[in-house]
C-alpha cells in the first residue's frame, strides 16, 4: 500500500501525495469556499424559484423558456460572463399541459387519478366512453381490433399485483455501501457489435409499433388510452408519448393512472362488469413546426490559461407532472449556486470556469451531446437513415473520432443529477490517474461524509457525452434518498423531498473541485479512448 500524507503548509497550501506525486489543494480558498456555502447560501433561493415559481420544465415548453431566461438574468446579476442561449437542431414541438380529470361513471361515480403524457393531444373538451382493454405487443395485434374501438377508452393492458413494502423509502449511505462501490466488476467477454445490433432491432422495432399504434388509434376513433403507473402507492410515474415531432403521428389522448385506480378498472371488466369514464385533458402543442432546444452557458473567465476550460453543468428539462425538483432543479441550483460562491469569495481561476444548463437529457442527452459535438469532438454523421434515426448511444462508428480545435484546450466537466442527496464521493469512470486527484480534493470534505473515490462507472446522464469522446466527465456519488423510491419522473418530484443541507454541501465540493481543476498545473489526466 502507498502511504499517502497531508502536509499543511504556511501559505494555506495541502499536498497530497503519493509514490513521487503531489496534488496541490489551496487550503485557505477551500475554507473561503466552506464558509460562503454554509453559512451564506443561496441554493434554496435558487432551487425554489426553480421549482415553484417557474415549475416542470420539459425541453421546449414555455416553462422552459422561462427557465433559460431567468438562469441567464441571475448569471449577470452575480458577475458571470457570456451568459447566453445556445440552440441545437430541430429538438421539435414544445408541448403543455394544464389540467387532466378521469372520473368512473359506471359501475359508480368516483374520481381516479391519472395525469397525461407528454406530447400526447388533449380531449379539447370532456369526453365520454365505454372502457375496453387491448394488448398490443407487436404490429399483428392491431389487426384484431380494427373496427372496434371506435368512441372507446382503451386499457393498454392488465391489473399487476400489489407489491408491499419491506424496506425505508429513503436510504442514505453507509459504511458497507460506501465500501461496496470501491469494487470493480471486470466486464465479461462480449461482442459489442452483436449487443448493439440486438439493441438497435429492438428500438427500431419500438419506434415502429409506437408509430403505427398511434396512427392506427387515431383513425379507429378512440377517445383516450390508459396506462398503469410503473409504481404503487398513489403515485404517478410518467414520461412521454405520442410524438415531439412535426409531421409524425401523435395518437390520441395518453394518460397513466395510479395503479391502486388501475387495477379498479381493469378487474371489473375481467369481471365482465360494464364500465364507462369521464375524461378532459387540457393539453396542447404549442409549435407547429420543429424548433431547437436551447442550453443556458455562462462563465468565470480565467486569467493565464483561459482558454483551456473546467466545466460544470446539469439538465435544467425535467418532466412534467411534478415541478422537477429531484430531478433536476436540484442539480442545477446546485451548479450555479457552486459559480455563484466562486464570484463572491473573489476566486481567480487560472482556467476559464464555464457552467452549462442542459436540455433535452430526458429525451437522451441530446443537448450535452450537441454542445460535445459542436466544441470538442463528433463521430462522422452517418449517410444511412436508419442509423440517422437512431439515439447517438446506438450508432455504429462511422468512421474516427473527429476532433476539433478545442478538445485539447478542454480539462474537464463534473455533473450532477441523481437527486438531491448528499455527496458521498466521486465515481472516477476508470480514470485510474483521476483518483488521487480526487482524494485529495475531497480531503475538506471528509467532515461532511464525502471520501469516496469508486474506480467503476456510472452513466445515464450528460457526463456520458464526455467522456464517450475520450474528454474527463464525471459524476457524484450521492445518497439516494427517496429518488428513486418515490419521486424519480413522478408527480412526487416536488421541492418537499430536497435536502437542504445535502445541496449546500454539494454546492461546496462542487465550487472547490471546479476551482481546483482551474487551478492544477495539468489539466486533468485522461483515459484511454475505446474506439469500436
Amino acid at each position: 500500500m502507498i502511504k499517502r500524507c497531508l502536509l499543511v503548509l504556511g501559505m494555506g497550501l495541502a499536498f497530497v501525495g503519493g509514490a513521487g506525486a503531489t496534488e496541490q489543494v489551496d487550503l485557505d480558498m477551500v475554507g473561503k469556499i466552506r464558509q460562503e456555502a454554509f453559512h451564506r447560501s443561496q441554493v434554496m433561493d435558487t432551487f425554489s424559484y426553480l421549482t415553484e415559481s417557474i415549475g416542470p420544465r420539459l425541453t421546449n415548453s414555455p416553462a422552459m423558456t422561462r427557465a433559460n431566461a431567468w438562469t441567464r438574468q441571475k448569471f449577470g446579476e452575480w458577475g458571470l460572463t457570456s451568459a447566453h442561449d445556445e440552440a441545437f437542431d430541430d429538438f421539435g414541438r414544445g408541448w403543455e399541459f394544464e389540467s387532466a380529470s378521469v372520473e368512473m361513471l359506471e359501475p359508480r361515480l368516483t374520481q381516479l387519478y391519472a395525469l397525461p403524457k407528454a406530447w400526447t393531444p388533449g380531449t379539447h373538451g370532456t369526453v365520454e366512453g365505454e372502457v375496453v382493454k387491448v394488448d398490443i405487443k407487436k404490429l399483428a395485434d392491431l389487426e384484431k381490433y380494427k373496427g372496434k374501438l371506435r368512441g372507446k377508452i382503451l386499457l393498454l393492458g392488465d391489473a399487476r399485483e400489489y407489491k408491499r413494502g419491506i424496506e425505508a423509502d429513503s436510504h442514505r449511505h453507509d459504511a458497507t455501501s460506501l465500501e461496496g462501490l470501491q469494487e470493480f466488476t471486470i466486464p465479461k467477454s462480449a461482442s459489442a457489435d452483436k449487443d448493439r445490433a440486438k439493441r438497435v432491432k429492438e428500438y427500431a422495432e419500438r419506434q415502429e409499433l409506437v408509430r403505427a399504434t398511434n396512427a392506427f388509434l387515431a383513425e379507429e376513433g378512440a377517445l383516450a388510452s390508459i396506462s398503469i403507473s410503473g409504481w404503487d402507492n398513489g403515485i404517478i410515474r410518467v414520461g412521454g408519448g405520442g410524438s415531439r415531432k412535426a409531421g409524425e403521428p401523435v395518437g390520441i389522448p395518453e394518460l397513466a393512472m395510479i395503479a391502486e385506480h388501475y387495477n379498479q378498472l381493469a378487474r371489473a371488466l375481467e369481471r365482465k362488469q360494464p364500465v364507462k369514464l369521464r375524461v378532459n385533458v387540457d393539453a396542447r402543442f404549442t409549435d407547429d413546426a420543429d424548433q431547437p432546444g436551447h442550453n443556458t452557458i455562462a462563465e468565470i473567465r480565467g486569467s493565464g490559461k483561459a482558454d483551456e476550460i473546467v466545466m460544470l453543468g446539469a439538465h435544467m428539462d425535467s418532466w412534467h407532472t411534478g415541478t422537477g425538483a429531484a430531478d433536476n432543479a436540484a442539480g442545477v441550483a446546485v451548479m450555479m449556486e457552486a459559480m455563484r460562491i466562486l464570484k463572491a469569495v473573489g476566486a481567480k481561476p487560472r482556467r476559464t470556469i464555464r457552467v452549462a444548463l442542459w436540455s433535452g437529457e430526458e429525451q437522451g442527452l441530446i443537448g450535452s451531446q450537441a454542445y460535445v459535438a459542436k466544441h470538442f469532438a463528433h463521430y462522422p454523421e452517418p449517410t444511412d437513415p436508419a442509423q440517422k434515426a437512431l439515439p447517438a448511444s446506438l450508432r455504429a462508428p462511422t468512421g474516427p473520432l473527429q476532433k476539433l480545435r478545442d478538445y485539447e484546450k478542454f480539462s474537464v466537466y463534473f455533473n450532477m443529477d441523481n437527486g438531491s442527496g448528499r455527496f458521498r464521493g466521486i465515481y472516477a469512470q476508470e480514470n485510474i490517474a483521476a483518483m488521487p486527484i480526487f482524494e485529495a480534493w475531497l480531503k475538506p470534505f471528509n467532515d461532511v461524509g464525502a471520501a469516496t473515490v469508486a474506480s467503476r462507472n456510472t452513466g445515464s446522464t450528460d457526463h456520458i457525452s464526455f467522456d464517450r469522446v475520450g474528454l474527463p466527465g464525471f459524476q457524484f456519488i450521492q445518497d439516494r434518498l427517496d429518488y428513486f423510491s418515490n419521486v424519480h419522473h413522478s408527480n412526487l418530484d416536488t421541492w418537499d423531498h430536497a435536502e437542504a443541507e445535502d445541496l449546500k454541501q454539494a454546492a461546496a465540493i462542487v465550487a472547490a473541485f471546479a476551482y481546483n481543476a482551474a487551478m492544477r498545473e495539468e489539466k486533468m489526466p485522461r483515459k484511454p479512448l475505446l474506439e469500436d
